[in-house]
């Protein structure tokens, strides 16, 4: 049995304790927990009670880590559960009326009813709470019999003979800040299993890695993604009764024509709104701030309005796959599979993946299911699963928006144009296969930024540490820093003259700090405020930061987001 050590937080050397499991899924998301209750029934229809399914989630609760918007299109939810709503998944309510704005700098151009962008009509589709929604699975997966341990962060990939996945490690607790045990130190243990399941989110620790040392995005498109800023605010009474239910997305200011991005507006239950906003990490601006960009969304006047006399609840941030069917890493390999976003199911048209990550869980158990039962964990065997994804609705819908967002890669007008041609053309658009490019790979000099940032009044319009500081993001301070910037020296002798540093500027936690006093030896990592989005593993123009997990139960807690 060999190890992957990229950047391992683990201590060599170390007995650990091994926890055999037949299917192992990393992370408590929608596509893994709907793939462990999925498979669980599976099993249990034919008889098999003998087979262990363990679910393992880095965040101290199931959920504490899970970002949304959340608009969810419920074609997965009632195919795990057609009796969903009886069984008492939360939601906040069915959409009502929604509307496109588009945004110049003072006003508001309203598209609504038959005149809302079909892409952004929501009939049908429900407003929730994800780390509510996950909640509740954890729960229906337990009575199942599936075992789910939250504040078990999983560090390292194990590897048998050639590329074998046989489980993971989890992570060293205990550990300080110089490497050293302390007192309360509890080595990781090897979590081994015939299958292992990657449901880590967007650039999962663990998936990169696999993805690179496999080649499994070898002929497809790089991925490319967006980053999300969102908050829940709690408004005056009479805006909380006339927004509940309503959905609207908007379009133009602050971006404009120069990026791809755009925000929304979801009326939650008990005087409540969901803001957030979401731009492309492949914004050609050295300076890109996704924050900053929220908060001068926020200080538009017609959303000003809406927040008069009201206060702000939670904050998060998260990234979002963009990419679509182009960019989707193969799925399967020996004894392992991906799902949900960490392998691309999101429509970045709509900008909805719940509905997409739970069917991938669906399809990924029925693949795994025939394969325990065959005792065949192969990349043969799991090469199922791809079938029945090619089959299958998933991949119609993802089909059908294949070339959406490589469209806006030459600008957001010639974006507009293309995904046009791809509503009379399914999806094929100009272009029968447009080619993607890496996120990091499209930043330009400094010297051609245009960004500026807000003012911040503390009320309405939050800097990055207050914001933080509504994420509830608590992390352990006596440990390694989970946020690794591999060569100081690109910092200092090359990225300051071309790029200016640029994660001082995209990070939407502050982590990141540029000394203005003596010479600079690189940033000033506040590793402490990190909340776990991954925008800087993604887009720095170096590739110099990676992001590892840190202890256990670390991180934002995403109540009610």
């Amino acid at each position: 049995m060999s190890q992957t050590r990229q950047y391992s937080l683990n201590l060599p050397g170390v007995e650990r304790e091994e926890l055999p499991v037949d299917v192992l899924l990393v992370g408590a998301g929608p596509a893994n927990l709907a793939c462990a209750i999925h498979l669980q029934r599976l099993l249990q229809a034919k008889g098999i009670s003998d087979k262990t399914v363990l679910v393992l989630e880095k965040a101290e609760e199931v959920g504490n880590h899970t970002l949304s918007g959340a608009v969810m299109n419920p074609r997965g939810m009632a195919e795990l559960f057609p009796d969903w709503r009886e069984r008492g998944c939360p939601v906040e309510g069915e959409v009502g009326p929604d509307a496109m704005w588009w945004l110049s700098k003072s006003k508001a151009l309203r598209f609504e009813g038959a005149l809302c962008p079909p892409q952004l009509k929501n009939h049908g589709n429900f407003i929730v709470s994800m780390n509510q929604v996950v909640g509740w699975m954890k729960a229906q997966a337990e009575t199942l019999g599936v075992q789910v341990y939250p504040g078990f962060a999983a560090a390292e990939i194990l590897f048998g003979d050639g590329d074998r996945v046989l489980g993971v490690q989890t992570r060293d607790t205990g550990i300080d800040k110089h490497g050293a045990k302390k007192d309360t130190f509890q080595p990781g243990m090897n979590v081994m299993a015939a299958v292992t399941v990657f449901g880590e989110g967007p650039r999962g620790h663990l998936a990169k890695h696999l993805v690179r040392r496999l080649k499994l995005d070898e002929g497809r498109n790089p991925q490319t993604y967006g980053t999300g800023i969102k908050e829940v605010w709690e408004v005056a009474p009479e805006i909380g009764a006339q927004w509940q239910g309503r959905v609207v997305h908007t379009g133009g200011y602050p971006l404009g024509t120069d990026g791809y991005g755009g925000s929304w507006i979801y009326g939650l239950k008990d005087n409540r709104l969901s803001l957030g906003f979401v731009v492309g990490l492949d914004h050609h601006d050295a300076k890109l701030d996704p924050h900053a960009l929220f908060v001068q969304w926020k200080q538009h006047p017609e959303i000003q309005k809406l927040l008069a006399g009201g206060k702000v609840l939670r904050y998060g941030a998260k990234t979002v796959p963009e990419g679509g069917y182009f960019a989707m890493p193969r799925m399967h390999g020996d004894g392992f599979v991906l799902v949900g976003d960490t392998a691309g199911f999101l429509n970045a048209s709509t900008l909805k993946g719940v509905h997409l990550a739970i069917k991938s869980g669906l399809l990924a158990a029925e693949a795994i299911a025939e394969a325990i039962v065959a005792g065949d964990t192969s990349n043969a065997k799991l090469a199922r699963y791809t079938e029945l994804f090619e089959a299958s609705w998933a991949r119609e819908e993802l089909w059908k928006v294949r070339n959406w967002r490589q469209a806006f890669d030459q600008g957001f007008l010639s974006g507009m144009v293309d995904a046009g041609v791809q509503m009379v053309t399914g999806g094929r658009g100009l272009v029968q296969r447009r080619k993607g490019h890496a996120d990091h790979s499209t930043t330009r000099p400094v010297a051609e930024s245009r960004m500026t940032k807000p003012a911040f009044d503390g009320e309405r319009s939050m800097d990055k540490l207050t914001d933080v500081y509504h994420s509830g993001t608590v992390h352990e301070e006596d440990q390694p820093a989970h946020l690794l910037v591999l060569d100081t020296t690109i910092c200092v002798d090359r990225c300051t003259r071309e790029f200016g540093n640029p994660c001082q500027h995209f990070c939407p936690a502050a982590v990141y700090e540029w000394p203005t006093e003596g010479a600079p030896k690189g940033p000033t990592v506040n590793f402490s405020n990190c909340v776990h989005c991954k925008t800087c593993d993604i887009a720095d123009p170096y590739e110099n930061i990676e992001w590892v997990v840190p202890e256990g139960g670390g991180g934002p807690k995403y109540q009610g987001m």
